[in-house]
Protein backbone atom coordinates (compact mmCIF):
# COMPACT_ATOMS: atom_id res chain seq x y z
CA UNK A 1 0.00 0.00 0.00
CA UNK A 2 1.15 3.54 -0.72
CA UNK A 3 0.23 6.89 0.75
CA UNK A 4 -1.05 9.65 -1.54
CA UNK A 5 -1.92 13.28 -0.95
CA UNK A 6 -5.57 13.98 -1.61
CA UNK A 7 -7.58 17.18 -1.54
CA UNK A 8 -10.10 17.58 1.24
CA UNK A 9 -12.83 17.93 -1.42
CA UNK A 10 -11.89 14.59 -3.02
CA UNK A 11 -11.68 12.90 0.39
CA UNK A 12 -15.18 14.17 1.17
CA UNK A 13 -16.48 12.51 -2.02
CA UNK A 14 -14.94 9.24 -0.83
CA UNK A 15 -16.61 9.60 2.55
CA UNK A 16 -19.95 10.36 0.90
CA UNK A 17 -19.70 7.19 -1.16
CA UNK A 18 -18.16 4.78 1.35
CA UNK A 19 -18.65 5.79 4.97
CA UNK A 20 -21.17 3.56 6.70
CA UNK A 21 -22.80 6.06 9.04
CA UNK A 22 -21.53 9.64 8.63
CA UNK A 23 -21.56 12.42 6.10
CA UNK A 24 -18.27 14.21 5.35
CA UNK A 25 -17.11 16.65 8.03
CA UNK A 26 -17.68 20.35 7.31
CA UNK A 27 -13.99 21.24 7.59
CA UNK A 28 -10.57 19.64 7.88
CA UNK A 29 -6.87 20.28 8.39
CA UNK A 30 -5.69 17.68 5.87
CA UNK A 31 -6.62 14.42 4.15
CA UNK A 32 -4.62 11.40 2.99
CA UNK A 33 -5.41 8.49 0.67
CA UNK A 34 -4.25 4.88 0.58
CA UNK A 35 -3.49 3.40 -2.83
CA UNK A 36 -2.96 -0.25 -3.73
CA UNK A 37 -1.97 -1.40 -7.21
CA UNK A 38 -2.84 1.98 -8.70
CA UNK A 39 -6.31 2.19 -7.13
CA UNK A 40 -7.33 4.41 -4.22
CA UNK A 41 -8.72 2.10 -1.52
CA UNK A 42 -9.47 4.59 1.26
CA UNK A 43 -9.11 8.04 2.77
CA UNK A 44 -8.67 9.60 6.18
CA UNK A 45 -9.71 13.15 7.08
CA UNK A 46 -8.08 14.95 10.01
CA UNK A 47 -9.39 18.14 11.60
CA UNK A 48 -9.37 20.17 14.77
CA UNK A 49 -11.30 18.50 17.59
CA UNK A 50 -15.05 18.77 17.10
CA UNK A 51 -15.67 19.24 20.83
CA UNK A 52 -14.17 22.60 21.74
CA UNK A 53 -13.09 21.32 25.16
CA UNK A 54 -10.61 19.02 23.40
CA UNK A 55 -9.18 21.80 21.22
CA UNK A 56 -6.10 22.72 23.21
CA UNK A 57 -3.98 23.70 20.19
CA UNK A 58 -1.91 20.51 20.43
CA UNK A 59 -4.62 17.99 19.52
CA UNK A 60 -6.03 16.79 16.19
CA UNK A 61 -8.97 14.49 15.55
CA UNK A 62 -9.49 11.87 12.85
CA UNK A 63 -12.98 12.91 11.87
CA UNK A 64 -13.47 10.29 9.13
CA UNK A 65 -11.78 7.15 7.86
CA UNK A 66 -13.42 5.40 4.91
CA UNK A 67 -12.14 2.44 2.90
CA UNK A 68 -13.46 0.00 0.34
CA UNK A 69 -12.72 -2.86 2.74
CA UNK A 70 -9.17 -3.52 1.59
CA UNK A 71 -7.31 -5.47 4.27
CA UNK A 72 -5.18 -3.24 6.59
CA UNK A 73 -6.20 -0.02 4.81
CA UNK A 74 -7.71 1.49 7.99
CA UNK A 75 -4.59 0.74 10.07
CA UNK A 76 -2.41 2.13 7.30
CA UNK A 77 -4.43 5.36 7.19
CA UNK A 78 -4.65 5.84 10.98
CA UNK A 79 -0.89 5.36 11.29
CA UNK A 80 -0.19 7.76 8.43
CA UNK A 81 -2.56 10.37 9.87
CA UNK A 82 -0.72 10.29 13.21
CA UNK A 83 2.72 10.55 11.56
CA UNK A 84 1.54 13.50 9.46
CA UNK A 85 -0.02 15.24 12.47
CA UNK A 86 3.19 14.75 14.49
CA UNK A 87 5.18 16.26 11.62
CA UNK A 88 2.84 19.27 11.72
CA UNK A 89 3.51 19.67 15.45
CA UNK A 90 0.47 18.00 17.01
CA UNK A 91 1.10 16.10 20.24
CA UNK A 92 -2.15 14.16 20.62
CA UNK A 93 -4.75 12.70 18.28
CA UNK A 94 -8.02 10.91 18.89
CA UNK A 95 -11.01 9.42 17.13
CA UNK A 96 -14.21 7.63 18.03
CA UNK A 97 -15.73 4.28 17.05
CA UNK A 98 -19.20 2.86 17.53
CA UNK A 99 -19.67 0.00 20.04
CA UNK A 100 -20.18 -2.46 17.17
CA UNK A 101 -16.78 -1.54 15.70
CA UNK A 102 -14.02 -3.52 17.38
CA UNK A 103 -11.16 -1.08 16.90
CA UNK A 104 -8.64 -3.68 15.68
CA UNK A 105 -7.20 -1.23 13.14
CA UNK A 106 -6.59 1.34 15.87
CA UNK A 107 -5.06 -1.16 18.28
CA UNK A 108 -2.82 -2.40 15.47
CA UNK A 109 -1.18 1.01 15.11
CA UNK A 110 -0.80 1.74 18.82
CA UNK A 111 -3.88 3.77 19.71
CA UNK A 112 -5.35 3.27 23.20
CA UNK A 113 -9.01 2.64 24.04
CA UNK A 114 -9.81 5.21 26.73
CA UNK A 115 -13.36 4.01 27.25
CA UNK A 116 -16.85 5.29 26.52
CA UNK A 117 -17.37 8.88 25.43
CA UNK A 118 -19.93 11.15 23.88
CA UNK A 119 -23.16 10.11 22.32
CA UNK A 120 -26.46 11.93 22.12
CA UNK A 121 -27.76 14.74 19.95
CA UNK A 122 -26.04 17.97 19.00
CA UNK A 123 -27.64 21.23 20.10
CA UNK A 124 -30.32 19.61 22.22
CA UNK A 125 -32.49 21.43 24.73
CA UNK A 126 -34.69 19.29 26.86
CA UNK A 127 -34.43 16.47 24.34
CA UNK A 128 -35.51 18.61 21.40
CA UNK A 129 -33.15 19.55 18.61
CA UNK A 130 -32.60 23.29 18.28
CA UNK A 131 -33.94 24.63 14.98
CA UNK A 132 -32.83 27.59 12.95
CA UNK A 133 -29.49 29.15 12.25
CA UNK A 134 -26.54 27.14 13.49
CA UNK A 135 -28.53 23.99 14.20
CA UNK A 136 -27.08 20.61 13.28
CA UNK A 137 -28.77 17.58 11.83
CA UNK A 138 -28.85 14.54 14.08
CA UNK A 139 -28.68 11.96 11.31
CA UNK A 140 -25.64 10.26 12.83
CA UNK A 141 -25.58 7.40 15.36
CA UNK A 142 -26.44 8.78 18.80
CA UNK A 143 -25.06 5.87 20.87
CA UNK A 144 -22.15 6.28 23.27
CA UNK A 145 -18.90 5.81 21.38
CA UNK A 146 -15.43 4.51 22.26
CA UNK A 147 -12.64 7.10 22.28
CA UNK A 148 -9.23 6.08 20.95
CA UNK A 149 -6.17 8.22 21.67
CA UNK A 150 -2.54 8.31 20.65
CA UNK A 151 -0.24 10.69 22.53
CA UNK A 152 3.32 11.88 21.97
CA UNK A 153 5.64 11.60 24.94
CA UNK A 154 5.99 15.40 25.09
CA UNK A 155 2.25 16.18 25.14
CA UNK A 156 2.01 17.13 28.83
CA UNK A 157 5.07 19.38 28.52
CA UNK A 158 3.58 21.16 25.47
CA UNK A 159 0.18 21.47 27.14
CA UNK A 160 1.64 22.96 30.33
CA UNK A 161 3.88 25.39 28.42
CA UNK A 162 0.86 27.54 27.61
CA UNK A 163 2.02 27.95 23.99
CA UNK A 164 -0.89 27.48 21.63
CA UNK A 165 -1.82 28.81 18.20
CA UNK A 166 -5.52 28.41 18.97
CA UNK A 167 -7.24 31.74 18.53
CA UNK A 168 -4.15 33.46 17.05
CA UNK A 169 -4.90 35.34 13.84
CA UNK A 170 -2.49 34.72 10.91
CA UNK A 171 -1.09 38.27 10.95
CA UNK A 172 -0.43 38.00 14.72
CA UNK A 173 1.42 34.74 14.13
CA UNK A 174 3.54 36.36 11.43
CA UNK A 175 4.27 39.37 13.64
CA UNK A 176 5.26 37.05 16.50
CA UNK A 177 7.74 35.11 14.32
CA UNK A 178 9.24 38.34 12.91
CA UNK A 179 9.62 39.69 16.45
CA UNK A 180 11.27 36.50 17.66
CA UNK A 181 13.75 36.55 14.76
CA UNK A 182 14.67 40.18 15.49
CA UNK A 183 15.47 39.56 19.16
Amino acid sequence: MNLLPVSIADAKVWVTNLHRHHRPPPSALFALAAEKEGVVVGVVIVGRPVARGNDDGHTAEVTRCATDGTRNACSFLYGAAWRAARTLGYKRMFTYTLPAEGGASLRACGWLDTGPAGGGAWCSRGGEVKRGRGSRKNDHPLATKTRWVVVASDYEKAKSSGVSMRGVKPQESLQMSIFEEAT
